[in-house]
């Protein structure tokens, strides 16, 4: 190496990324590229070849022509020949040649190295010097011939390359300067492909002709010319070559295909075998060669598919093709196979009658595959890659409607009858791998599904659409109700495909549908159901809704799937720019009219959140699960049984009871199957078997005692009536809203003119939902939500918002918003937690809620103007007047922006002028409502709205006395009043300055009217308001004490004691009483509430003669009840309109409250009362209802009885001490003189709910007045001995507490023979303190007294109250030995209670029997018996005293031997031990009292 020169040079290299538009470039053809410019100056980049591993995934289609051999001579040994006497810097050219002829020429098509020609006819490697055995390192690229032959080969051509230097060397001839040395040559194919591989040739030192033709026959013979080779023809010289062509492949299996593809063309006989075994073998390619032949692969698969007659060919030519399309996807490269189907595939023309089409043969090789009996691994590779199929079948349809000018033919002329029919065998036998592999192979049963969604859905472009149908039809009669999740996926995903047409609307809409033909309403037969009529004219629709409204029987997953398809089909036309006027719109809405009847069927399962009036603490743990109902058939297919109007909901009792999960425990919950039944395809154009749907389960706790069972109906069948997730609510109700907002004023008349009563009250019914699911909640909340911390406590906020008053464009112009709203909260989960996020949301939700309550008012006011002599009849009281009511307040009560209620109030102000009536006769409940809720407003925050509140509480009371013929406004000022009370109980705030400004406004708007100026009405008015702000003292009292719950409910129990003229506040202020003990789990308090309303009722219309009994019939109840017996005949008694229902509806109350309360044995009370009624309104149904739940208590009681599991409460007596000293309040700015003022000193007895510890309460009160007088002020006395308040520092506030129980005399526990008797209706109680003589608590068993102490309240327990004051006490005190008696009575008592028991509770007994027998503890009783009954001392205690105390060791003594008698017959075998230990206790223990009492014991 150190001889050879240094020749110094740089080479540079830039790797750069190209970007994918470079333009003026040629490719390694020299091609030029796209974006090429033509020019002089144009500088030219030449792409230089890749060559790709022959990894599949490095592959691509060949889409370019390129042939392109590359050839590497490698190493020539040349150091042993003998044929040449020199060979030493060897020279070798290359050529190509198509003959082997003495005169053959080479072919010009070897690229020119740069500067030189583009082609050239030889070329040369480099030379090495003076090497024998020369390496080569040069590549040689030749442009193949598109035809090559057996003749094509290359020749190498060796020479001697002189390299004398002398001076005699320049007289040499230049063929003297090149010798040649030997030839070599490489046939270019072998079997039929291009040879690639690396070859080893032997050299020839002469060149004949016909040189190709030398073969070697053996036994050292040969055919062919003679040829002297170089060293006796060892394979001297090494070669490689490298083949880049799109036209010949490598692969032997794709070359043979090809091949006999070649031969029939050129008219060579078919070989219908041969062609399977080629087509069989072209399983075995390789991959890559797959990929880069795979147009000119399918291309021909497709033409021999059409050409061949054989079936065996066209279903083993599909079978290569499933293998191919398999192959792709398994390489991730199915992007190639569309690029094909979109850019590439083209069917050949029809040239005769006989010639086939790709979408037939193929359909009918899929037909094949599909069967049951072929090939599983194939059919199920068919269905993963349906897709590739289908889309060729479409192309192919495509491509023969325009080549064969088909396309403007009639649909039912395109296709011959026998296409149709192998399109719905195909279809017939899809579907059912579809519904029967989904377990086994899910992904590729869903992708069938979609395909075939696909393509039948590209079928109504091309296909009769009547056939389409049918088609539609036939997948869907495949399907059953009750299917697994999987299979509802897969079909309402084919319905989203299929709905998803571009012409979805004309081919639902076949009536004129254009500018001046649309047809008006009147004309129009509108279907507001999924009558068989509607879905012949509107199939898809109809197909869609139908299948919807199955789904809602369906579980949770079920309904959200199919709800989503609906949802998102009305935002694509709510956005179709093709239709953006109202009246296309509209027409557009008549496709959807059935989903009122939908909503109108599950009205029940519309579950709203905050329904309930109060939150209900259950104490029971009775559960109900999520239930079907079974529901007669009527005429009306919409009918629902009648619902029972309640005193105190936003919504209908059944929409609060069995929808929101508070039903009665005692109600049949049993699940049951749905079963939904379709008509004939031609009839109702669907099919469905019949099947199952098992309800999802809800252990949602609930201890209620509705009475009405409500549901809705499906054509008479079962129908669900579990809860709706509020999701699907929300979907449901922006399908309802965009329906409501799009559709004519006609149109809706329409529809309330075809429904019925009932009917109509759901429709409200819905759009009061919509009210509380789109309700504003404010920024607060969403901010809080989206930071996953959950809801917040909120106020009622007014939101000034931005809102359109055109009734077509708001909704249009904000369902793509409405869009993302599908989770379980308004706000939008996919958003961020940043401000201008939570910013962004609060907007949206903000004017979506606007935007509802617009609607609902604009549908408000539509109605009220069309019906309004059906709202008006009985004076405006009846259920339809009190269902629009309930909508118009319902936009008062849930939050909303100030635009909104502006409107509302204006809403309000028409309605009132238009049903005067309904507001000032009658009943006064919707007046009272009305009252509430403005009063509410008028201590808004924003000015706007108590402006607008106060005005409005002015018309009322101005139009009531217009309407009185100016004599007076008793009925507003009376529901003002009731109304203010109502707030002050609710703690809401009123009564601060924002709410006296509303007043002052009130006083200003009637001094200011001059119409009424010399009237009574303006010091009437002023009079109201005087009463208002009397009433308005109480509030700051109250918000003194709202975190003690005692105290408040005392203050409002004197003020509804100071009502006893005005039934109504009375009524109001027990009410409010009611919901603060249901608040705070005090349910048999609340439920004595409940008693005293319907007994001051009851009282009421027994004065007014219309009820027999007052409220002495519930005092087998409750004694407290003659409370009510004192009311007052005033003035306030005027305007009261309780009746029979009232009664009714309280009554259930009572009943339902005292289920909660657990107090089973007084609900037989109450329904003595009602079932009268009941009897004599022929109510059989409610009287069948009745006896049931009678049923159910007297076995509730059976059951309490039998576990012992029911408490009633615990009590215990509080008494307060300390009044002089100066304290400061925590919370409050001013001072105060003393702790507990009027209480100090008083006893109180506390009823606490269940098993109360005496720490937990005393903790509770110790807190309470703690935050009420900070800490250092108060002391609790621990002991619970008589207190002198002379002895306690002025300075604290003290607290006693102790544990008492209910006390009865012994004649009363003969006539309170049970548990439930003896806690309940009880007024003394009993605590016990321990003394003696010497004044200490505690001594010797011969001197230890005890002191009884006896209590007495002034009212029975239970009661409105969880507190009652003492009235008076009395003291006992027992002397030693009645101690002994006391206490040995009482272990008697409690054995003999344990033996006497049906079911002995073994532990229990045992329990005792130890703490009675047991050498350990016995000592007590002996004790008792040593020092009272000795000799020694029994001469110290009376005789009768004495005696009295042996007859109850007797009786202990008698006592502990049943007990072990009975213990005996309980016990196992690995207890006889322990149990003959205690009869040997036992007997120690009788042998030992026999001793001391001088009588045989035991």
């Amino acid at each position: 190496m150190s001889k050879f020169p240094v020749i110094l040079g740089n080479i540079d290299i830039t790797v750069d990324n190209v970007a994918p538009d470079f333009s003026n470039y040629v490719n390694s053809t020299y091609i030029p590229m796209k974006q090429f410019e033509y020019g002089s100056k144009t500088v030219v980049t030449f792409e230089v070849e890749e060559f790709v591993p022959c990894i599949p995934k490095h592959s691509q289609p060949f889409t370019i022509y390129s042939n392109h051999l590359y050839v590497y001579p490698r190493h020539l040994k040349y150091d042993s020949q003998k044929s040449f006497t020199k060979a030493r810097n060897i020279a070798v050219c290359i050529e190509f040649k198509d003959s082997d002829d003495d005169d053959a020429q080479s072919v010009k098509c070897i690229y020119g190295r740069p500067g030189g020609p583009l082609f050239t006819r030889s070329a040369y490697a480099v030379v090495l010097h003076h090497h024998q055995n020369p390496e080569f390192y040069d590549e040689i690229k030749i442009e193949l011939p598109t035809q090559l032959h057996d003749k094509h080969h290359l020749l190498f051509t060796f020479y001697h390359v002189s390299c004398d230097t002398s001076s005699k060397g320049t007289t040499k001839k230049k063929d003297l300067v090149e010798t040649q040395v030997g030839y070599c040559w490489l046939p270019l194919l072998k079997d039929g492909r291009v040879v690639t591989s690396e070859q080893h040739i032997p050299v020839a030192a002469n060149l004949p002709a016909g040189y190709l033709g030398y073969q070697e026959i053996g036994m050292g013979k040969h055919s062919g010319p003679e040829i002297k080779w170089v060293e006796g023809g060892k394979p001297l010289f090494k070669i490689a070559t490298h083949f880049v062509s799109t036209v010949y492949t490598q692969d032997q299996h794709l070359n043979n295909f090809f091949q006999y593809c070649q031969k029939t063309d050129n008219g060579a006989q078919a070989s219908g075998n041969e062609l399977i075994k080629y087509l069989k073998s072209m399983h075995a390619m390789e991959g890559h060669v797959v990929i880069k032949f795979l147009p000119t692969t399918l291309n021909q698969l497709f033409r021999v598919l059409t050409r061949t007659s054989q079936d065996d060919v066209a279903v083993n030519v599909s079978r290569v093709i499933i293998h191919i399309v398999s192959q792709c996807h398994e390489e991730g490269l199915e992007s190639y196979l569309r690029s094909y189907v979109k850019y590439v595939f083209k069917t050949e023309p029809i040239t005769d009658t006989n010639t086939k089409t790709v979408h037939e043969e193929l359909t009918k090789s899929m037909t094949t595959i599909l069967k049951p009996s072929t090939d599983f691994l194939t059919c199920n590779k068919l269905l993963k890659y349906s897709w590739f199929f289908f889309d060729v079948l479409i192309k192919s349809m495509a491509q023969h409607l325009i080549e064969n000018n088909r396309e403007r033919m009639g649909r039912t002329l395109r296709f011959p009858a026998t296409y149709q029919h192998s399109v719905e065998t195909l279809v017939n036998l899809l579907v059912p791998h579809i519904t029967q592999k989904y377990r086994e192979y899910p992904e590729a049963t869903k992708n069938a599904n979609h395909s075939l969604a696909c393509f039948i859905k590209r079928c109504f472009t091309f296909m009769d659409r009547g056939f389409v149908f049918k088609q539609i039809n036939s997948y869907l009669c495949c399907f059953s109700p009750g299917e697994a999740k999987a299979l509802f996926e897969f079909k309402f995903e084919f319905l989203r495909s299929v709905c998803n047409h571009e012409h979805y609307v004309p081919l639902n809409l076949p009536m004129p549908f254009g500018k001046g033909r649309i047809q008006r309403y009147q004309d129009l037969q509108l279907d507001y159901s999924l009558s068989d009529e509607y879905c012949r004219n509107h199939f898809l629709a109809g197909l869609l809704l139908r299948e919807v409204g199955s789904a809602l029987q369906e579980f949770r997953d079920v309904r959200q799937i199919a709800i989503s398809v609906l949802k998102g089909m009305m935002i694509k036309h709510a956005f179709d720019d093709r239709y953006p006027s109202r009246s296309h719109q509209s027409r557009l809405a008549t496709l959807y009219f059935p989903i009122f009847g939908l909503l109108l069927e599950n009205v029940q399962r519309l579950n709203v959140k905050d329904i309930s009036p109060f939150p209900v603490n259950c104490t029971n743990n009775n559960t109900k699960d999520d239930f079907l109902l079974t529901l007669p058939t009527s005429g009306n297919p919409l009918s629902t049984p009648q619902k029972q109007n309640t005193l105190d909901s936003s919504l209908h009792k059944d929409v609060l009871g069995a929808i929101s999960g508070t039903g009665s425990p005692h109600a049949s919950s049993t699940p049951n199957f749905n079963a939904v039944k379709h008509a004939d395809s031609r009839g109702s154009l669907i099919s469905t078997d019949s099947g199952s749907s098992i309800p999802e389960r809800s252990n949602e706790k609930t201890n209620s005692l509705d009475k009405n069972q409500h549901s809705g109906t499906l054509g008479g069948s079962l129908v669900r009536c579990d809860k709706l997730d509020q999701s699907e609510i929300k979907s449901l109700l922006m399908c309802f809203l965009q329906l409501l907002k799009s559709m004519s004023e006609d149109a809706l008349f329409t529809f309330w003119n075809k429904a019925s009563s009932q009917e109509i009250l759901d429709f409200f019914t819905v759009a009061e939902v919509c009210l509380h699911q789109f309700q504003y909640m404010g920024k607060r909340y969403i901010a809080r939500n989206q930071e996953g911390l959950g809801p917040i406590v909120h106020d009622r906020k007014s939101q000034t918002l931005p809102v359109s008053r055109n009734r077509a464009g708001m909704m249009h112009a904000r369902l793509q918003q409405l869009s993302s709203l599908d989770n379980s909260f308004t706000f939008n989960h996919s958003y961020g937690h940043s401000e201008a996020d939570v910013l962004h949301q609060s907007l949206l939700e903000g004017n979506i809620a606007t935007e509802v309550c617009l609607t609902v008012l604009d549908t408000l006011s539509l109605f009220t103007l069309a019906f309004k002599n059906q709202l008006i009849v009985d004076n405006g009281h009846n259920p339809l007047m009190k269902k629009v009511f309930d909508v118009h307040l319902c936009c008062l009560r849930k939050n909303q922006s100030e635009t909104s209620l502006k409107h509302v109030f204006t809403a309000l102000r028409s309605f009132i002028y238009r049903f005067p009536s309904t507001f000032y006769e009658g009943r006064a409940d919707m007046c009272a409502a009305l009252c509430y809720e403005i009063l509410k407003c008028c201590n808004s925050k924003l000015g706007s709205i108590r402006n607008d509140a106060s005005h409005l509480l002015y018309f009322l009371m101005r139009h009531n006395f217009d309407y009185t013929k100016r004599r007076s406004f008793v009925r507003t000022h009376l529901q003002v009043i009731i109304s203010v009370s109502q707030l002050i109980a609710d703690v809401v705030g009123i009564g601060g300055t924002r709410f006296q400004q509303s007043l002052s406004i009130i006083n200003n708007c009637a001094n200011d009217d001059k119409i009424v100026k010399h009237t009574a009405f303006p010091s009437e008015v002023k009079d109201l308001t005087k009463r208002i702000r009397t009433v308005l003292m109480a509030t700051a009292q109250m918000k003194e004490h709202e975190n003690d719950p005692e105290m408040l409910v005392d203050l409002q129990y004197s003020l509804a004691k100071s009502y006893a003229s005005t039934p109504e506040l009375r009524k109001t202020w027990l009410d409010s009483m009611a919901k603060i003990h249901v608040k705070n789990g005090d349910l048999s308090e609340a439920a004595m509430c409940y008693v005293h309303v319907a007994a001051l009722v009851a009282e009421y219309l027994k004065r007014k003669g219309m009820f027999n009994q007052g409220c002495r019939a519930f005092k087998v109840i409750t004694p407290n009840i003659d409370e009510e017996a004192s009311m007052i005949e005033d003035v306030g008694m005027q305007d009261v309109h309780f009746n029979e229902d009232v009664l009714m509806e309280l009554l259930e109350q009572c009943a339902d409250g005292l289920w909660k309360a657990e107090r089973y044995e007084t609900i037989a009370d109450i329904y003595k009362l009602i079932i009268p009624i009941y009897e004599q309104h022929r109510d059989f149904q409610k009287l069948a209802h009745v006896y049931e739940i009678l049923h159910r208590a007297y076995s509730k009681i059976t059951e309490v009885m039998h576990t012992g599991k029911r408490l009633l409460g615990t009590y215990f007596r509080v008494a307060f001490f300390g009044q002089a000293a100066q304290y400061q309040f925590t919370d409050s700015e001013t001072d105060a003189e003393g702790f507990f003022e009027d209480e100090d000193g008083k006893e109180y007895v506390y009823k606490e709910p269940k098993l109360t510890p005496l720490s937990e309460i005393s903790q509770r009160l110790e807190k309470l007045y703690s935050d009420k007088f900070g800490p250092e002020n108060v002391k609790m006395i621990q002991d619970s001995s008589k207190v002198n308040p002379k002895d306690l520092d002025t300075k604290y506030a003290y607290i006693q507490v102790t544990h008492v129980t209910p006390y009865h005399e012994e004649k009363d526990l003969q006539d309170r023979r049970t548990e439930f008797e003896r806690n309940h209706n009880i007024q003394r109680f009993v605590f016990e303190m321990p003394f003696t003589v010497s004044g200490k608590k505690q001594g010797g068993v011969e001197e230890q007294c005890k002191r009884r102490t006896i209590l007495t309240t002034m009212h029975y327990f239970p009661y409105v109250k969880k507190r009652i004051p003492v009235m008076y006490q009395r003291h006992l005190d027992l002397n030693p030995i009645e101690v002994a008696i006391d206490e040995m009575s009482r272990k008697v008592a409690e054995l003999k209670q344990l033996c006497s028991c049906n079911d002995v509770d073994m532990i229990k007994l045992q329990l005792k029997l130890q703490g009675s027998v047991s050498v350990q503890v016995n000592a007590g009783p002996l004790t008792y018996a040593r020092v009272f009954l000795d000799d020694a001392n029994v001469k110290k205690y009376p005789d009768n005293k004495v005696k009295q105390l042996k007859e109850v060791f007797r009786q202990f003594v008698d006592a502990c031997g049943q007990g072990l008698s009975i213990n005996d017959r309980l016990i196992k075998d690995d207890q006889l031990e322990y149990q003959e230990e205690m009869k040997a206790n036992y007997r120690e223990m009788a042998r030992e009292l026999s001793e001391i009492m001088h009588e045989q014991i035991g």
